[in-house]
């Protein structure tokens, strides 16, 4: 036996002795107090808004590190009675379509199918719901355990991680027309599933066991490699062996890379832009991947989601930051590449008069789902099929996209916008997916996403960012199976200290339009 001396050689010690450190945030690091839990909407002094520091007077760009401040800033407030209602409706989405037997919300209407991705939006509601007092905490505790549960008890593939799609009734794993069968795993669901997962036990530390014990249950070898590249998995249909690809491109692939940090992990890889390239729009360089779909087999979509959802739940910050005022936002280049994406889409509408708010969205009957993108396949204002032919028909005003803009950037065109969509929705079954560029009307279809979506923005209105600090000391991600080997087989990460942090980066920004 070796005796291990205090202040000797074995101070650093292997991974399964490091599980009692606590995790090492900017705020221990720079003695600095970390944010606070912001009260619910219902439980808010009348004042609360009064004493908000928005950083109105400080100018915008980086900082020496590599921090940014945008030159827009978020809305801030209580609902209005417009707000609240449609904060009602979009959450009697899930109220209908959330089914008793497992709690798994359905993806589209009544098609008893979800995602990993799907379910997380279902939190987002969830946590959105409770927050601005649509319901109690014992109807969202009755909802979050049942569906905790569940999700615990899936049935993984191959033992490894969550099968793309699940029946939402029976749990069971299946594929794309919702037949039984197994196809794979997907990283970048994964990814902002953990970025719930990890909302939700900071939030509520009384969940963190049931959270932590979910986890646990699953083998992270195959989905991140030691540079920090995130892989998904699909299944040979010839062979029958299972295939792990790279997964996730500019935009989602740093989304899901930082849900993966919040949990110890360093995406290193996955989380920096490059390869990128940039496409002049209407005066603004808009990036996007630079890997050729060509050799690559996987599409280069530019969308609004991707964005929203970092500067919404995250606030455009470093996993690793739990101090920062709202307004700087540490994973600078994320602002200010949304910044981007934002000016181009209000540009598009000065110059051409179409308001502009591009996400993927669903679309009733054939073929389903819509890449309605800013820049795709070389072209910009592509929109296309998972198949990759031209509709421009489907093109519209994606909901979700359009109250995001609106609560990120606080300008004439996102009033434009608010005022295009905050009314649209059937009183039955949420928020209408979105609004058809070419006048056909609405979208009339009803998914958990783009309902998730709008609460989650209603709620960043009302709260700020959605993620709050952690304020435990250990948990028992990181101290499970000390004893056993099973830590290393699964690929379970220690503590973040400071050396693990992902590093903040910037690149070239655009300071004026190119024309």
């Amino acid at each position: 036996m070796i005796p291990i001396i205090a202040g000797g050689d074995l101070d650093e010690i292997p991974a399964l002795m490091r599980g009692n450190l606590p995790s090492v945030t900017n705020s221990m690091v720079d003695d600095r107090q970390p944010r606070q839990k912001p009260p619910r909407m219902c439980e808010m002094p009348g004042d609360y808004f009064d004493h908000l520091d928005r950083g109105l007077e400080v100018p915008h760009g980086y900082d020496k590190h590599n921090a940014y401040v945008r030159k827009y800033r978020s809305r801030r407030g209580v609902l209005n009675e417009r707000e609240l209602r449609a904060a009602k409706v979009a959450w009697h989405y899930f109220e209908r379509f959330t089914q008793e037997s497992t709690g798994l919300a359905n993806s589209v209407g009544n098609y008893p199918s979800t995602t990993l991705w799907d379910t997380a939006s279902y939190m987002a509601g969830l946590v959105s719901a409770y927050e601005l007092c649509l319901i109690e905490k014992s109807e969202f505790d009755r909802r979050i355990t049942q569906l905790l549960t569940t999700i615990k008890g899936l049935d993984l593939f191959r033992k490894e991680l969550p099968n793309k799609v699940y029946h939402t009734k029976t749990g069971a794993k299946v594929d794309y027309t919702n037949k039984p069968g197994e196809i794979g795993f997907s990283a970048l669901d994964i990814g902002r599933f953990l970025v719930w997962l990890r909302i939700c036990k900071n939030r509520y530390p009384y969940l963190a066991n049931t959270i932590d014990s979910i986890l646990l249950k699953w083998d992270f070898r195959n989905v991140i490699d030691d540079e920090g590249l995130l892989f998904g998995a699909y299944v040979d249909k010839e062979t029958d062996e299972t295939v792990y690809a790279q997964e996730g491109r500019l935009g989602y692939e740093e989304y899901a890379a930082k849900g993966f940090a919040l949990w110890g992990f360093r995406p290193k890889l996955a989380h920096r832009a490059e390869p990128f390239l940039t496409a002049s729009i209407y005066g603004i360089q808009v990036p996007y991947d630079g890997r050729d779909p060509r050799i690559f087999h996987s599409q280069n979509y530019v969308v609004t989601e991707s964005y929203l959802q970092d500067g919404l739940e995250l606030g455009f910050d470093m996993p690793h930051d739990d101090s920062s005022s709202e307004w700087v936002h540490t994973d600078g280049w994320r602002a200010e590449f949304a910044d981007r994406i934002y000016q181009v889409q209000e540009n598009r509408w000065r110059q051409t008069g179409f308001m502009t708010a591009r996400s993927e969205h669903n679309v009733k009957g054939p073929p389903y789902f819509t890449y309605d993108t800013i820049f795709s396949d070389g072209y910009p204002w592509n929109t296309v099929t998972p198949r990759g032919d031209y509709v421009p028909d489907h093109s519209a005003v994606a909901a979700k996209a359009a109250l995001g803009l609106w609560v990120l950037w606080e300008t004439e065109y996102t009033d434009v916008l608010y005022e295009a969509i905050i009314e649209l929705y059937d009183p039955e079954n949420g928020m209408y997916e979105g609004l058809y560029e070419r006048g056909q009307g609405r979208v009339a279809i009803f998914t958990a996403n783009n309902n998730g979506i709008i609460l989650t923005s209603l709620l960043h209105k009302v709260q700020g960012p959605i993620l709050t600090p952690y304020t435990g000391d250990t948990e028992v991600w990181y101290t499970a199976f000390r004893d056993q080997d099973i830590r290393l087989k699964r690929n379970y990460p220690d503590p973040p200290q400071q050396d693990d942090w992902l590093p903040a980066l910037r690149h070239s920004v655009q300071e004026k339009a190119d024309f």
